[in-house]
C-alpha cells in the first residue's frame, strides 16, 4: 500500500464504514488519520487491472516493546469484490510476510455477526479466543458482540 493507493482504499474503507457490517467507525478518516493508525509495513493491497480491490494493514495492540510480535490486522474488500478470495489472499500474503519478520500472534476484532469474515480467518488458522457481549453499538444504534480471533505463527 502506497500514499498514492490512499483514494481506493479508503473509498473501500468508507463503502464499509456505510456498510456498518465490519467497524464501529462512523466517518472515513483523512488520509494521515488513517496512514498514522496503521504500522507503516505490513500493508498490501489486491490490485487487478489497475484496480485497487481490498487492502489489509496491522496496528499495535499494546505500545510495550514485549508485545511487539503481535499486531491486530484490519482487512476490508470491496463490496462488489466479496467472495472471490481477494480477502483470503490478503490474509494469506500478511501471514506469510508478518512472520518473515518476527511477527509471532495476529489478532483480529470481528463483528460476530460477519460469519463469512470469521470463516475465512478460521480457514487460515485463526481461532476464536473469545466473544464481547453487547461491547459497543453500530451505526444504526444497535448493540452488537465482537469475535476475536488469533493466529499463532507455526513457524517462530
Amino acid at each position: 500500500m502506497r500514499e498514492s493507493d490512499c483514494s481506493w482504499v479508503l473509498e473501500i474503507y468508507r463503502e464499509a464504514i456505510e456498510e456498518g457490517q465490519s467497524t464501529f467507525t462512523t466517518e472515513t478518516p483523512p488520509w494521515p488519520v488513517f496512514n498514522n493508525s496503521h504500522l507503516p509495513y505490513l500493508r498490501y493491497v489486491y490490485e487487478d487491472e489497475g484496480k485497487i480491490l481490498g487492502w489489509v494493514a496491522v496496528a499495535r495492540i499494546y505500545s510495550a516493546l514485549a508485545y511487539s510480535g503481535y499486531l491486530e490486522e484490519s482487512i476490508y474488500v470491496k463490496k462488489s469484490e466479496r467472495g472471490k478470495g481477494i480477502g483470503k489472499a490478503l490474509l494469506s500474503h500478511l501471514i506469510i510476510e508478518s512472520e518473515k519478520i518476527g511477527i509471532w500472534g495476529l489478532y483480529g476484532c470481528i463483528f460476530s455477526t460477519n460469519k463469512a469474515s470469521i470463516a475465512m480467518n478460521s480457514s487460515l488458522g485463526f481461532r476464536v479466543i473469545g466473544i464481547r457481549e453487547r461491547v459497543a453499538r453500530d451505526r444504526f444504534g444497535a448493540w452488537l458482540d465482537t469475535t476475536l480471533m488469533e493466529r499463532r505463527s507455526t513457524s517462530l
